[in-house]
């Protein structure tokens, strides 16, 4: 596994570096180590190889179910949030989520739509990542201070998922003065609105 490491170093189509230091990266895992701190390696859909690594602190979910990271196998899809670490090549896996294939669409017996359980149901992922601590708070938006971004507005679902210390909470329990990281997308008006609202001990890096 450590020589996958190698491949980091070598520019593909100018594309490699990119994807070595963005926020989130999606791919198939080639390796992945089966001990509690070990690594993880990825090949993106352009065919670049990257590797993690994580600890006992990376949130990790398959199925909506709070995971190892060591119990990812290869051969699955995967979407990766990372921190880059100073000194190091590699960067650190914050949190894992293991993309299952979409299931076929269910008749609905009483043919009418249940209401979106933002606890149990599949949570819409994004292409935009945010950290920052929250300095105001609403039901329809939070604010934060992001040192990337500057001060910023996020619109909140309905299907907001939020998660406290790696474990699905309400969104009651989202408090102001905290210090967040945000998976989040755009709407039609080309406003940012918070698929995944982080904090808690999750948020730190060994």
């Amino acid at each position: 596994m450590r020589a996958l490491g190698v491949l980091l170093l070598v520019p593909v189509l100018g594309g490699a570096q990119t994807h070595a230091s963005a926020g989130l990266v999606r791919g198939t895992v080639l390796e992945c180590d089966t001990k509690t701190e070990g690594e993880l390696s990825i090949r993106t859909a352009d065919n670049q190889v990257l590797r993690y690594q994580f600890d006992h602190k990376t949130y990790a979910e398959r199925e909506e179910h709070l995971i190892e990271a060591s119990r990812i196998v290869p051969g699955e899809q995967v979407e990766v949030v990372s921190d880059s670490v100073p000194g190091s090549l590699l960067r650190y896996a914050r949190t894992i989520h293991v993309i299952e294939p979409a299931p076929p669409p269910r008749q609905l017996s009483q043919g009418r739509l249940r209401a979106y359980n933002p606890k149990t149901d599949t949570v819409r992922t994004g292409n935009l990542t945010y950290s920052g601590v929250i300095y105001r708070l609403s039901p329809e938006h939070l604010m934060i201070h992001s040192k990337e971004s500057g001060d910023l507005t996020i619109q909140l679902r309905k299907d907001t998922r939020y998660i406290a210390d790696g474990q699905v909470v309400d969104a009651g329990d989202l408090k102001p003065n905290t210090r967040v990281f945000i998976r989040a997308g755009k709407d039609l008006y080309n406003d940012v609105e918070a698929y995944q609202v982080i904090w808690g001990k999750i948020l730190t890096p060994q």
